[in-house]
């Protein structure tokens, strides 16, 4: 009787333990590949970052949450992957306009001055550059990669230390978060479209920094992935295209 009642007192108190330390944050409730959910960030996050995994336009994401320019996001907040209901987007369901679940409302501060936007160029005039030198292993849809259901981008397969060129515009994300992407760099070219360049080596710019045309941003390396490669993809309004339509033709 007293060693049964021992134990219970002992499991008592585990449970109290337990009860006290709560479970980590997990991205449980993210839903990927496009359909409806919600996406809690994680450190190293941007909200580019979010719409390349998600395969979204990060004007839309901005828009379905009510995230003004830059664009600022908090660690433990939900995003939402998909537009609000209409009577949620008018606010006449009683939440606050801008439904960001662990973060404090904060209206946007007014602007008198607006950065000025990249500029949209049209794709018929932009100069797009090869971003390594190799050989394309993998083309656009074609061969499952890092798990992947198909390539979403080219595979140019080269040395160790091979410099990786950017074409031109902002860094909106380097890190290595990304499942399958290793070191990644995505870069926003203008307000339409996106590169992104995977399985670097080693990273040379910084978040946040404008490249010129030619610069060498990364060098090659298989982070993410069992070769030295490089995976180069273009997005344009969060959709995968062929890069091989917007680079120019190689002579040997």
């Amino acid at each position: 009787m007293h060693r049964a009642l021992w134990i219970g007192c002992v499991l008592a108190a585990l449970v109290g333990c337990v009860a006290r330390f709560p479970a980590p944050i997990q991205n449980d409730d993210t839903t990927l590949a496009g359909t409806p959910g919600y996406y809690r960030v994680l450190p190293g996050d941007t909200l580019y970052s979010i719409a390349f995994e998600t395969r979204h336009d990060y004007h839309a994401l901005a828009r379905w949450n009510h995230i003004p320019p830059p664009y600022d996001i908090t660690v433990g907040e939900r995003l939402r992957l998909s537009a609000p209901p209409e009577r949620v987007a008018q606010g006449l369901a009683g939440n606050p306009v801008r439904p960001r679940f662990l973060s404090p409302i904060r209206p946007a501060p007014p602007r008198r001055n607006p950065p000025a936007a990249l500029p949209q160029t049209p794709s018929s005039v932009m100069r797009w550059i090869w971003p390594a030198r190799g050989t394309v292993e993998a083309t656009f849809g074609r061969g499952p990669l890092s798990g992947r259901p198909g390539n979403r981008g080219i595979d140019i397969l080269g040395r160790p230390g091979e410099p990786v060129r950017a074409a031109a515009g902002r860094v909106v994300y380097r890190g290595s978060r990304l499942p399958g992407y290793g070191k990644l760099i995505i870069i926003k070219e203008n307000n339409e479209y996106l590169s992104a360049y995977a399985h670097n080596a080693r990273i040379e710019v910084e978040e946040g920094a404008m490249v010129r045309q030619g610069e060498v941003i990364a060098v090659m390396g298989d982070s993410g992935t069992d070769r030295v490669e490089l995976e180069f993809e273009i997005r344009r309004r969060g959709i995968p295209v062929n890069p091989l339509r917007y680079l120019p033709e190689r002579h040997h």
